[in-house]
């Protein structure tokens, strides 16, 4: 079987979990993957070897400025004629199969030439009715638009009653002697000039991803460039993680059971979305915004985080895909979501069960 998967390279969380999936594909040589990128300069992207000779397009992405979505010069910046020849020189129909991780060229080539097409990644969630923002109708219904499919597999940290599967979080490696001694930081989407001074106010050292390196620093931060193996080192020594809200790595923290303080990029319909969802799940301190008061405030009385251990979400989509995508998603649902340790529990508080039935 030949199949196109396609993935929104705008955040890391996206490729993160589509090289955890590639992993799996590739146990099934009767399955030929064609993977295509989007929404960032192909220059940026890293860490590609499990994806081989991966495609790139433009795509499409939204703009952010002092943590903010900025909807104008994310209109501004849409080439729209060059997203409509992409979607229309799309060999689409070389495939048997489309497979979107909210990635918006193949989404909509799928659409238009009546191909099938399964939507795999947390932005699918919200076909249900999982916690969003108020009043945001609008904004739901560009996010739902974006990259479009008639067949959706969600992923979300909760089930909310619905047939959303767990997250897909790689294996994440043991913590050494060093651990505890930093906070991890990512705030790719904050100014980064104004944070780095917020936090060279405190008395904890910091390790900062997302931000330029060259930009100074007082001698309690450390900027690292970016990297998968040393992020993620660096994440399972950490001894709290402060961060927006995207999805995957906030899931990579509850593996780790590690306190988050997290402040959602403003105007931006997901990251409410999951900042509203960690709330009501109790799993992590929200805020609207990153300063020294509201940081010391927050260390000085740092929570018990939950450890949540989600199954192997990742094999378990690559049987799924290799059988053709033919179990019903509810049932694929259930099985994962039996595996999680602690149990979810039906309703939202509380989230997950500690003590056993």
């Amino acid at each position: 079987m030949k199949i196109l998967y396609g993935v929104q390279a705008t955040g890391n969380g996206h490729i993160s979990r589509s090289r955890a999936i590639a992993k799996q594909l590739q146990k099934y040589p009767e399955l030929e993957v064609q993977w295509l990128f989007s929404g960032r300069a192909k220059e940026n992207l890293f860490d590609m070897e499990p994806f081989g000779n991966f495609w790139w397009r433009k795509g499409m992405t939204f703009v952010h400025s002092y943590g903010r979505l900025n909807n104008f010069a994310t209109l501004r910046r849409i080439n729209l004629g060059q997203f409509i020849k992409d979607v229309k020189d799309l060999p689409i129909q070389d495939f048997d199969l489309v497979i979107s991780d909210y990635e918006p060229v193949t989404a909509w080539a799928a659409k238009l030439q009546k191909k099938r097409c399964i939507g795999i990644g947390h932005q699918y969630a919200f076909e249900y009715s999982i916690p969003v923002p108020r009043f945001k109708w609008a904004s739901h219904k560009v996010l739902r638009s974006f990259a479009p499919t008639k067949e959706c597999i969600g992923l979300h940290w909760h089930h909310f009653g619905n047939p959303i599967l767990p997250p897909i979080v790689p294996p994440q490696p043991v913590p050494d002697s060093n651990s505890g001694k930093h906070i991890l930081v990512y705030l790719p989407f904050e100014h980064p000039i104004p944070m780095l001074n917020e936090l060279a106010k405190l008395e904890y050292k910091f390790i900062v991803y997302g931000v330029p390196q060259h930009l100074p620093t007082a001698e309690n931060i450390q900027i690292k460039a970016p990297s998968t193996d040393r992020f993620q080192q660096d994440l399972a020594n950490a001894k709290a993680v402060i961060c927006n809200s995207g999805f995957e790595l906030l899931a990579e923290t509850l593996v780790l059971g590690k306190p988050i303080l997290s402040r959602p990029l403003a105007n931006q319909f997901e990251q409410e979305a999951n900042a509203k969802a960690l709330e009501q799940l109790q799993l992590a301190k929200v805020v609207k915004r990153i300063d020294a008061t509201t940081v010391r405030a927050w260390l000085e009385n740092l929570p018990q985080a939950l450890k949540i251990v989600w199954p192997d979400v990742a094999a378990a989509l690559g049987k799924w895909i290799a059988a053709g995508c033919t179990q019903p998603s509810a049932e694929l649902s259930a099985e994962l979501w039996r595996k999680v340790v602690p149990k979810p529990t039906r309703g939202i508080l509380p989230a997950y069960q500690v003590a056993p039935e």
